[in-house]
Order: structure tokens, then C-alpha cells, then sequence
């Protein structure tokens, strides 16, 4: 249905008892006809709008369980929405947030908060009493510091922090219980530590010209890849192309996950790269990496609004117990090898797990950080939350093997992530 045609069939009274409303018609005010869904509407969906405010009795839609306002042009969270208690997912990415009121934060149910690509400068110490918060993500902000208060977020699972300005990580992020999937390059912190890193890599450039793009092979927040053939030495080679999109991601910078790949090198269970394009007409940026078998499959689908960092199986989704053993294997040697380069993962997940009988391949480095070189005990507490991650991935593949966890990890034959 066309986003125009939900509007006129709500304006005509024809969307009663209507659960998901999505909207997204050049909106510059709160459609009145909404108020008819109070008593039933449980997820709204307003994103790409030209709305900055919504009405201050909002909190009449007592059901309303998720949210999305993103690219629209808020320059501050709506403080009304502290009073709708009903709420667990809040997305406000890429607005022009620069201020977030103390009482705007509904903290009765909040799981997910997302305020990625704004202009916030700082936090409001009320986030800390959302105890049931699992998902943080705050990437490109100009954020200096994160308040202490979040230390009580002990159920938080997932936190993005790249690309914002914060000077140190704080001790007490890193001795969060349940965090799990972290990433933070592109600050301060982590530049000095990027530089001294690149320095030792050079990354061979391919000139655009040299390569013949083809049909799109799949796009993530982070850029699009395309099947190529690069011409060199009047050899033509298959290959694949990412080229990056500018600006945020939810993860972070795209030049961070180019920095990433490039010093993650070479490895049988990573993706790879070939080079780095020179000479893009646009200026681009992006990689030029090997053409993945086709035959490769992904492990599972990526989290839920319901699951929320947890992903999600196929109910008639099925490995042996040695398929299970080869897939863990294969990650687990991936994970080690970016731990020698320096590197956090970040994002470890069966998402980005892809495999056959033959190979395992761990994807996806958007949430990629580099490990600091001169902090030994920070660099074993930021590696023991990917073992973290690496435990959540055994025990769900134990899972859909039939298997128990401890068996699972008795056929790693002693193979472990060591912080």
C-alpha cells in the first residue's frame, strides 16, 4: 500500500482498530485522524517526514509500544514521550537533535533507544534508570562523555558510540554484565590509535577505471556491493565492489570499516580485500574485495523488534551437530585472527555468518574497532565482551544442532577467545 493512500484511507475513517500505522508523505504536522488508533496503535512508523514536534497529548496512545521518527527535523526529543509508559523502542536517527530533556525519557519499558546521526553533546542522566535497556545506539553525535548514571543499565547488551568525541572509554562500561556487541571507532579515543595502526598498511589501489560494475550482490547501511570484473594485465577477475555511502551509519563511519577491513588482511573465514578504489569519478570511496561462492548462506536473520538483540532462526532451520562444530570453528578463527590485528569485531552475530559445507565466513566489519595498544587490561575486558558475543553464537547453534553448549564446545578441541 502506498504511504499516500494510508494517509487517505485514515483522513476517511476506513483504518479502525489499526495496530501499525507508517506514514511517510511529506508530513510537516501530527495527522489528527491518528487519534482515532489511541486505544489500539501499537507501532508508528514516521520516518522521512518534515516533522519537529509532535502534540503535547500524545501520550494518549496508551498501546503505542515502538516508535520511529527518524529523518524528520526534531532538534530535541519530544519531552511528551516521557509520558508514554508503554514504550520499548524509540528511533529518532538522523534528526537534528541537540538536546534531550531529563523527563523525555519514558524508563518504564525502554529496550531500545536509537539517536544515531544528531547533534547531541551530551546525555540525560535519566537513561540510567531504564533498567530494562538492551540497545543503545548513539553514533554520530558529539558526544564527550557518556554519564555514569548508565552504569546502572545492567541489562544493556548493545552500545554504539562510534564516531562522536569521547576522549577515554569509562571503567565503568567495560564492567557491564550483559554487554556484548560494542563499537566505538572514531573518536579521539580510538583516532590516535587508528593512525598508528594504518601506518604499518598499505592498501594496494585500483584504479575505477580498471573495473566493469554489474548487478547489485546486496546493500547494508554502510554502502552497496556490486559483482565486478577487474581488468588487469588484459586478465579479467570476478570480484565484488562496496562502495560507501557518505556520511553515518548505525554503526559509524564508513571509512572506519574501510580501515578495518584493510588491517584485518587476508584471512580464510573473513571476507578479504583486494584494494581500495582510486579515481572514483564521484570521489567514492570503496573496496575492491574477492566474489564470495554463491553458494554461501546466512546463518540466521537479524534481531526482532520482539527479539531485540537476539537474531532469529528459521523455525524449520536445521544443522548437524558437525555443520554446527564448522561453523563455530570458523568464526572462532576469524574473531582470533581480527584479535591478533588489533581489532574488536564488534558486531559478532549469526547475521553476519555466512556458510556452507566447505567455508565459514564471518562478514560485516561497520561495527569494527581497533583495540587500544598501550591499556593491556581495557584490551582484555573490551575482547572478553566479544567472547561474550562468541558464547551467545555457541549456545544458539547448539541449539539448532540439538546439542548441549558444553558438547559444543568440547568439539573446539580447546580453541577458545582469550580477553
Amino acid at each position: 500500500m502506498d504511504e499516500n493512500d494510508t494517509l487517505a484511507l485514515l483522513n476517511a475513517g476506513k483504518l479502525v482498530g489499526a495496530k501499525h500505522i507508517k506514514i511517510s508523505a511529506g508530513l510537516t504536522s501530527f495527522p489528527p485522524a491518528l487519534y482515532s488508533l489511541t486505544d489500539t496503535l501499537e507501532i508508528l512508523d514516521l520516518t522521512g517526514n518534515a516533522l519537529s514536534s509532535l502534540p503535547d497529548d500524545f501520550n494518549r496512545f496508551t498501546k503505542l509500544r515502538i516508535l520511529f521518527c527518524s529523518s524528520n527535523q526534531f532538534k530535541e526529543l519530544p519531552t511528551v514521550l516521557g509520558k508514554c509508559k508503554s514504550l520499548s523502542m524509540i528511533g529518532f536517527k538522523a534528526n537534528q537533535i541537540s538536546h534531550i530533556a531529563e523527563h523525555a525519557i519514558p524508563t518504564q519499558n525502554l529496550r531500545w533507544f536509537i539517536v544515531t546521526d544528531n547533534a547531541l553533546s551530551q546525555l540525560p542522566k535519566s537513561l540510567g534508570a531504564c533498567k530494562k535497556l538492551q540497545k543503545l545506539m548513539l553514533a554520530g553525535n558529539q558526544l564527550t562523555s557518556l554519564p555514569s548514571t548508565l552504569a546502572n543499565c545492567q541489562a544493556l547488551e548493545l552500545l554504539r558510540i562510534s564516531a562522536n568525541q569521547l576522549q577515554a572509554l569509562p571503567n565503568w562500561l567495560l564492567d557491564l554484565p550483559k554487554l556484548t556487541w560494542l563499537a566505538y571507532a572514531g573518536n579521539p579515543y580510538s583516532n590516535s590509535i587508528e593512525v598508528a595502526q594504518m601506518r604499518q598498511h598499505q592498501a594496494l589501489e585500483i584504479d575505477w577505471s580498471q573495473l566493469t560494475i554489474g548487478q547489485v550482490l546486496g546493500e547494508g547501511a554502510s554502502g552497496i556491493t556490486y559483482q565486478a570484473q577487474w581488468l588487469q594485465n588484459d586478465k579479467s577477475e570476478a570480484v565484488a565492489v562496496k562502495l560507501f555511502k557518505s556520511g553515518f551509519t548505525s554503526d559509524g563511519l564508513p571509512s572506519c570499516e574501510m580501515d578495518a577491513n584493510i588491517i584485518a588482511g587476508e584471512h580464510e573465514h573473513l571476507v578479504g580485500v583486494k584494494g581500495i578504489i582510486a579515481h572514483h569519478p564521484q570521489q567514492v570511496q570503496g573496496l575492491v574485495m574477492p566474489l564470495l561462492d554463491a553458494s554461501l548462506k546466512v546463518l540466521a536473520q537479524p534481531p526482532s523488534f520482539e527479539s531485540c538483540t537476539r537474531d532469529v532462526y528459521l523455525d524449520a532451520y536445521k544443522i548437524t551437530f558437525e555443520q554446527a562444530t564448522h561453523i563455530a570453528q570458523g568464526v572462532l578463527s576469524a574473531v582470533q585472527h581480527l584479535h591478533a590485528k588489533g581489532l574488536m569485531h564488534g558486531d559478532l552475530y549469526a547475521h553476519n555468518t555466512l556458510w556452507n559445507d566447505e567455508r565459514v565466513v564471518l562478514s560485516d566489519l561497520g561495527g569494527a574497532s581497533f583495540l587500544p595498544l598501550d591499556d593491556a587490561l581495557q584490551a582484555a575486558k573490551l575482547k572478553a565482551i566479544e567472547c561474550r558475543a562468541f558464547n551467545i553464537l555457541l549456545s544458539e547453534l547448539a541449539e539448532q544442532c540439538g546439542a548441549t553448549e558444553e558438547t559444543l564446545r568440547q568439539s573446539l578441541n580447546g580453541g577458545w577467545l582469550t580477553p
